[in-house]
């Protein structure tokens, strides 16, 4: 077996032993590519067309939707064990990406060639129970992003978010600038500041020189 084999081998008994068949497994570790993407790197961007689809060993990655006037906003995280399920989606239609994906740390995973994600649906039931718990999840999300649009304060939005990203990146140190907050909620680096005052005034975080820590979750 050469090494690349080994190497995914050894990360999916990590994860995924426990949910996929071992035919399965065995599949992915034929046609699976692992691959390492440092912090800041592009996953999948928007109009990519679909090729693979990810499974995240290891990381975090955020998810964005932007508009046709380049403005931004962050919908959820995926994290180890997740899947982007709209890459599913894409890849069955051959629809190109609608949605980026930025790594918030140095994410690992295995892509899967696009040509066998149908083909896996009709053959694996854990395949099938997984896609479908996966598109699940991510529709959820979805669902409490726009919530928290229609209905929720800008700070109420904001201390989510901040503690979402705190539960992904498992440190409760974010590394993290106003304007950077104030691009994935889509608002100006101005109200970010005076809402991050707000809540430090309220107990709820500290704040340093590009950094936050995040006291309540």
């Amino acid at each position: 077996m050469n090494t690349d084999k080994t190497l995914i081998r050894e990360k999916l008994n990590d994860y995924f032993v426990n949910i996929f068949e071992k035919e399965l497994i065995e599949e992915i570790i034929d046609s699976g590519i692992h691959r390492n993407i440092q912090s800041g790197g592009i996953l999948i961007d928007i109009g990519d067309n679909m090729t693979h689809v990810p499974l995240i060993l290891n990381g975090a990655v955020k998810i964005i939707r932007e508009d046709e006037n380049g403005h931004e906003i962050a919908l959820y995280f995926l994290k180890k064990g997740d899947t982007c399920a709209i890459s599913f989606v894409n890849c069955i239609h051959r629809s190109k990406s609608m949605f980026r994906g930025i790594t918030e740390k140095e994410t690992e995973g295995i892509f899967i060639p696009v040509e066998k994600v149908d083909d896996w649906l009709k053959k694996y039931e854990t395949w099938r129970h997984f896609i479908i718990d996966s598109y699940h999840m991510r529709l959820i999300e979805m669902v409490e992003s726009i919530d928290t649009l229609a209905f929720s304060k800008l700070d109420d939005r904001l201390h989510k978010f901040l503690t979402d990203k705190v539960k992904i990146m498992k440190n409760n140190v974010l590394i993290i600038t106003h304007q950077e907050i104030a691009d994935d909620l889509n608002t100006s680096r101005v109200v970010v500041s005076r809402l991050l005052k707000q809540l430090e005034n309220e107990g709820k975080i500290k704040i340093r020189r590009n950094r936050i820590i995040i006291d309540k979750i």
